[in-house]
């Protein structure tokens, strides 16, 4: 338990202990003067709940406004240091992307690559970042979408990355009504971990929706039985020889159950299926 919280706790007990002490001291005068009995009993209590709830609140704000008040502080350095840290990357990728214009060394190209691979890498932890946090400072609107515009925005994210492998998109027009970074970043997600397992040369990936329900298949190793239920766990990897921290699938599944979404993995000897019941989001 950190300070802050223990004595917010403290103060916490110190006040209510105080309101609750004077209240009983108000209850004592006024059963005294008034007397106790059936007709004045409703005035009495009703004039102790007033007068506890009214102290609480004033002695709550007097002392817990200073700690507040660091919060926003604190919320508000956050947030400034979030978009101060977009301007570097943001000047990587692009005097990344005015070097490759210039450059035909192999050996410089590859170069090149990596510091574009890393910047990318770099960007999306940033963006992360700044949903979590955006999650926990702000209150998380909820908003209209179109499923098939949302996930051609993520697949325009990954064509540097895909290489050989044919991503098929077969969504129809359907409106959502979700938390759309969430659900952006959920399905960023799992797009990375189809292109990133993806071993088959020349692999596949399809995208598609029938029955209320999104399609995520791609053409990579058969998830063994076993793993199916770890997979979602927090640092679980299948594949350690993969890149990464195996926190992706564990995001996508806590963003899927406090968004009433259900998940579930098909695998099978051509690939795997991750699909995700949308009935609950759907606009009506």
């Amino acid at each position: 338990m950190n300070y802050k919280k223990r004595n917010f706790l403290i103060t916490n007990a110190i006040v209510v202990v105080f309101t609750l002490l004077l209240s009983l001291l108000l209850n004592f005068y006024l059963t005294s003067y008034f007397g106790f009995n059936h007709d004045t009993f409703m005035l009495v209590t009703l004039s102790v709940l007033v007068f506890g709830l009214g102290l609480y609140l004033l002695l709550s704000k007097t002392i817990f406004e200073p700690l507040f008040k660091s919060d926003e502080n604190l919320q508000k350095t956050v947030k400034e240091t979030l978009h101060e840290l977009n301007i570097p990357i943001s000047t990587i990728n692009l005097n990344t992307q005015m070097l490759e214009k210039n450059i035909s060394g192999e050996k410089e190209l590859k170069r090149l690559k990596r510091i574009k691979l890393a910047s990318n890498e770099l960007l999306k932890l940033y963006e992360d970042m700044e949903y979590q946090i955006k999650k926990e400072i702000d209150k998380v609107d909820i908003t209209t979408f179109d499923l098939k515009q949302l996930i051609q925005k993520s697949l325009v994210k990954f064509e540097d990355l895909k290489n050989d492998i044919t991503i098929e998109l077969d969504i129809v027009d359907i409106e959502l009504q979700s938390d759309i970074n969430g659900f952006q970043k959920m399905i960023d997600n799992l797009i990375s971990n189809a292109l990133k397992y993806n071993l088959k040369e020349n692999g596949q990936i399809k995208i598609s929706y029938e029955n209320n329900s999104l399609i995520i298949f791609n053409t990579g190793k058969e998830i063994d039985t076993k793993n199916l239920i770890l997979i979602f766990e927090k640092f679980f990897q299948e594949d350690f020889s993969k890149e990464g921290f195996g926190l992706g699938l564990s995001m996508v599944k806590d963003f899927c159950d406090k968004n009433k979404i259900g998940i579930k993995i098909q695998p099978s000897k051509s690939g795997n299926s991750f699909i995700l019941n949308l009935k609950k989001l759907i606009k009506e």
